[in-house]
């Protein structure tokens, strides 16, 4: 017999989602498997012998330091490095003092959300979006309101309409390779949409975890170029270097900044002290550039290669965005075909990928789409999925 209990949760938390993601990677622990789910970095760009030994340069220089607690704002070297990597991207020196070390850039969605939003304040955020931003915030029990990305970016009107009419204290986006479809904004939505006159009081959240994973250099400026008192820039070393590090930043004004380190205090005291110290002893013992050039060549050919399979093996009523970066490509189905239904007779077949509608707030909305990782699986796994998937829909259209 069981007896369930009665819990006092708190009511941020019956408004909290579970994570799709997470939970649909339980079944990718299968072998058997082929994962188009998540947004795993291939490990073959894993530097493990590298990072082996500037973990034993660390032990064996600093061992009792990097055992130790540190401050709240991280390893003091590795701010630097990070300020001065990111210089040239923003147009302007930054300082140690702009920049604060996280426990993943995930953490830095969940700390502007505690700065910013109050219970119905309005977030304002794409459509679709990063799920894993929409699950940090609702904690924050905010009113989100999608703004529709197209080509390009999002309609320029619609922004302003939404920042007069909604007045935002945040939003949020991510311009360069966006999570979930791939699309990056051009250099014209860039420069209307930070030349609004309803800014107001708005802080703008930008989420740049993909930017170094660019398949043609661009010098897009990014909104922390453009709107530099008012931007949060999030990094993050999970896509170049090792998601399990959980390591990421946030660059910013000095008082924000302060006020996230503040807010961080509560959270985890600091990011992990040790790891910060190996990390750091990576980045000045190699060539981070070329590190990150091998990732965006291999990760440009996989995204040409699962386009070519799909344009091999998908009816021709099938659309996608091609990305410029990063590690997603979107996939729009005909519109009396529900991403979900191809996915459970998907799962029968061991394909799995992320449909569409968990990118919103509305259930209702992006139910023929889907997300389709490209940089995890190989070549032959892509082969063999898109040809199930394939298959699957031809089969729904009749």
């Amino acid at each position: 017999m069981t007896i369930t209990q009665s819990r006092p949760f708190s009511e941020r938390m019956q408004n909290m989602p579970e994570s799709f993601i997470r939970e649909i990677l339980k079944v990718s622990s299968n072998p058997e498997v082929i994962s188009f789910a998540g947004g795993l970095p291939n490990p073959k760009f894993f530097p493990v012998d590298r990072i082996a030994a500037a973990a034993e340069r660390v032990f064996s220089k600093q061992g009792t330091s990097a055992l130790q607690y540190w401050v709240t704002e991280g390893y003091l070297p590795l701010r630097d490095y990070i300020a001065q990597w990111q210089s040239a991207k923003a147009g302007r020196r930054l300082a140690a003092e702009e920049i604060l070390v996280l426990s993943g850039s995930q953490q830095g969605l969940d700390l502007m959300g505690k700065l910013f939003l109050n219970p119905g304040s309005n977030a304002l955020l794409e459509g679709p979006s990063y799920l894993g931003a929409i699950q940090a915030m609702s904690a924050y029990q905010p009113e989100f309101h999608h703004l529709k990305i197209y080509e390009g970016g999002p309609d320029v009107n619609e922004f302003n309409k939404a920042m007069k009419t909604l007045k935002p204290p945040l939003f949020y986006c991510i311009p360069n390779f966006q999570n979930p479809t791939g699309n990056t904004y051009d250099l014209s939505h860039r420069q209307a949409m930070a030349a609004t006159e309803y800014n107001n009081d708005t802080i703008w959240l930008e989420d740049n975890p993909y930017g170094e994973i660019y398949f043609e250099k661009n010098d897009l400026p990014d909104f922390f170029n453009l709107l530099p008192e008012r931007t949060i820039s999030l990094g993050s070393f999970s896509k170049i270097i090792s998601p399990g590090m959980r390591m990421g930043w946030a660059a910013g004004p000095k008082d924000i900044i302060k006020r996230m380190s503040i807010a961080k205090q509560a959270s985890d005291l600091h990011s992990n002290n040790l790891t910060q110290r190996i990390i750091y002893q990576f980045l000045i013992d190699n060539a981070l550039e070329d590190h990150l050039d091998a990732i965006r060549i291999f990760y440009k050919e996989q995204a040409n290669f699962m386009i070519a399979e799909m344009m091999q093996y998908f009816p021709p009523q099938v659309t996608w965005i091609k990305p410029k970066g990063g590690m997603f490509i979107w996939v729009t189905l005909p519109d009396h075909i529900q991403a979900n239904a191809l996915l459970k007779t998907a799962i029968e077949q061991n394909v799995i990928f992320v449909p569409g509608q968990h990118f919103f707030i509305d259930p209702k909305q992006g139910t023929t789409s889907l997300r389709m990782n490209f940089s995890n699986p190989s070549k032959n796994e892509i082969t063999k999925g898109i040809k199930v998937l394939g298959s699957l829909v031809y089969d729904m259209m009749e």
